[in-house]
């Protein structure tokens, strides 16, 4: 598409300018804005699909609220993407998730109307009825309002902020309950199935659309249900209302993509005091036809060609490390009866789905909630199965306490699977999973290995599969080092034993995970400068291996540790105090993730910068020989 094709959206850079538009100009504006996301994230890859299926909903808070001074507070924030290119973004917007550019997520630095940052599920609410309650106390006549997806509304947090701002019945807070049905993957659990129940109820509905015909010109009216409307709906629905039950007073379903009945609906919400919930009934995908077909798939895409649909693969021969995991997790099963795997919302994104397939009764997706995820996990464990709990490493920070409370104390047989560790590259700060390995290493009884390449991967979870005890493997995102390993033989790998991969002089390499790929590269590039240098690879961060360290702490004087982790509290800090601890005379540098949050970009870009990529390991050895 042209620049040519754009009439409305080149003049619209702030919702000051949206406000102008009429009723008919604001639905083309819309087409336009939906053309120009698929358009830029054709060749910059997002999240495209819960974006598409918020476009009305964007619009319509930007044109009936006043932003910024109204506040949106965006749930997650992959649906963000109208109510950025909406909010002076537009030609920023090519930059979104690339070194330097806009990030994917709502970020209070990078604009005003940015309300509250975003990134992880089920936040809004709490934060929104903060807010909320902030202006209450400063006696401002402010809206605010959360918008929050079906997805995201399982998690634990979403309910605690629904109690708590329920009870505040003075306090103004509209929640926007975006219900498409959908996660990443298709919406699980009770909850969805009683959104779909009251969404589809006929008399409710024939009841709603007259009555918010009448109200939306009969204000008397509009006091009139606020005050019957609990009792009116429970008597239709033959049940109380789950949010009105809360406190909240429950208005909708209403269609999300029917912008005349959005804006109609939002204004006669404007003037309701205390808090509310409106029902958005959405599609994720909207409008583009691919994505609506295939929505988990087009949830994000890569990149793309607009007009056919056909979906542009990356190169490269090697297997994902979430193949590998997948893949391998359904081998264990169909050999070991207690193997049962568990996930939160991730099936497809971690390839859980490979099992779901095959053995859909051992394979559970709990929904978002990763604190579940876990605690579920471990009576699973307490009662004979072992559960592979796979959850992202950024995720598994909400989990913290059950990994501690529930598995580890009770030294329960749970496969913790942390994706996507490390630097994850394009959704930058709020996903990197750079704290798992300084976290999780304070815990008593816990192992915790992370494979340098696909093989030791899968003999990884073969032998947590095996140790009987709390079992902890990280990985990262992505392609794989190419070695072979579908079909290959499970081999166990000693807990605590680490690998010599490469004899050398004066000084020695000390990697743990996947840098040791770029560690050895490095190597060979001094080796044939004349710097012999030495290789040993921990693949445990916990129990270190003493018997290594004590060779390496014998042999060389100079040392550098790599890890694609936090350097404060890792395992670079941990080789050091053995060596203090051990009496040797070893000099040590560490090369990771320093003191700082780390922005957007591609994962080869963003180690470069926190400098511990090929090139960084290879000046360090040049520097310290």
């Amino acid at each position: 598409m042209t620049s040519g094709y754009y009439k409305l959206l080149d003049r619209v850079d702030s919702p000051r300018d949206l406000k102008r538009l009429s009723p008919e100009e604001l639905r083309a504006y819309c087409d336009e804005l939906r053309h120009y996301i698929i358009e830029q994230c054709s060749v910059n890859p997002g999240h495209l699909a819960s974006s598409l299926g918020a476009v009305e909903l964007a619009a319509a808070l930007h044109y009936v609220f006043n932003t910024p001074d109204d506040k949106i507070v965006w749930d997650v924030g992959h649906q963000t993407y109208a109510h950025k290119i909406i909010t002076g973004r537009r030609e920023a917007f090519r930059t979104k998730r690339q070194l330097g550019g806009i990030s994917g997520f709502p970020r209070m630095a990078e604009s005003e109307y940015d309300a509250f940052g975003g990134g992880h599920a089920s936040v809004s609410i709490s934060a929104a009825f903060g807010m909320a309650k902030a202006a209450e106390l400063r006696g401002e006549k402010r809206q605010v309002v959360a918008v929050i997806g079906d997805g995201s509304m399982t998690g634990g947090l979403a309910f605690e902020g629904l109690n708590n701002a329920g009870a505040s019945k003075q306090t103004n807070l509209l929640v926007i309950l975006n219900d498409n049905h959908m996660a990443i993957d298709q919406a699980t659990g009770a909850l969805k199935n009683y959104l779909l129940k009251i969404s589809t109820s006929v008399h409710y509905n024939r009841f709603k659309q007259r009555l918010w015909g009448i109200l939306s010109h009969t204000p008397r009216l509009l006091r009139l249900c606020q005050k019957a409307g609990n009792a009116v709906k429970q008597g239709l629905l033959n049940k109380s209302n789950l949010f009105e039950s809360l406190n909240f007073r429950y208005f909708g379903p209403v269609d999300g993509h029917n912008l005349k009945e959005l804006v109609r609906t939002l204004r006669a919400l404007h003037d309701i005091e205390g808090p509310k919930l409106l029902h958005v009934m959405t599609v994720k995908g909207k409008g583009y036809l691919p994505a609506e077909s295939d929505q988990s798939v087009w949830h994000a895409p890569g990149c793309f060609n607009p007009d056919t649909g056909e979906r542009i693969r990356s190169k490269g021969s090697a297997a994902r490390y979430q193949d590998v995991f997948g893949e391998t997790l359904l081998e264990l099963a169909r050999q070991d009866a207690r193997v049962v795997g568990v996930t939160p919302a991730m099936p497809s994104g971690c390839s859980m789905n490979i099992l779901l397939r095959e053995m859909p009764d051992r394979c559970f997706d709990v929904g978002i909630a990763e604190g579940h995820a876990v605690t579920f996990s471990a009576g699973l464990a307490a009662a004979g199965m072992v559960p592979f709990c796979n959850i992202y490493s950024t995720f598994m920070q909400r989990a913290y306490d059950n990994v501690i409370h529930d598995v580890a104390i009770q030294d329960l047989p749970v496969v913790l699977c942390l994706d996507r560790g490390g630097l994850v590259g394009e959704d930058g700060v709020t996903h990197h999973g750079v704290f798992d390995m300084a976290a999780f290493g304070a815990v008593p009884g816990l192992t915790i290995a992370a494979p340098r390449n696909e093989r030791e991967l899968r003999n990884l979870m073969y032998t947590a599969l095996q140790a009987g005890h709390p079992f902890m493997i990280r990985y990262p995102r992505g392609c794989g080092e190419g070695v072979a390993w579908r079909g290959e033989p499970f081999e166990m790998l000693p807990v605590g034993r680490g690998e010599r991969l490469r004899n050398g002089g004066t000084l020695a390499l000390v990697t743990i995970g996947t840098t040791a790929g770029a560690a050895a590269r490095a190597a060979e590039r001094a080796a044939a400068a004349g710097v012999e240098v030495a290789h040993y690879d921990l693949r445990y961060v916990k129990p270190l291996d003493e018997s290594l360290l004590d060779e390496v702490g014998r042999r060389f004087r100079k040392v550098i540790t790599v890890e694609d982790g936090c350097i404060r509290g890792g395992v670079g800090e941990a080789v050091a105090a053995y060596f203090n601890t051990h009496g040797c005379d070893t000099q040590v540098r560490m090369l990771g993730i320093g003191d700082a949050w780390v922005e957007h970009g591609t994962p080869l870009q963003l180690q470069a910068l926190c400098g511990f990529d090929e090139e960084a390991i290879f000046r360090a050895i040049l520097e310290m020989r």
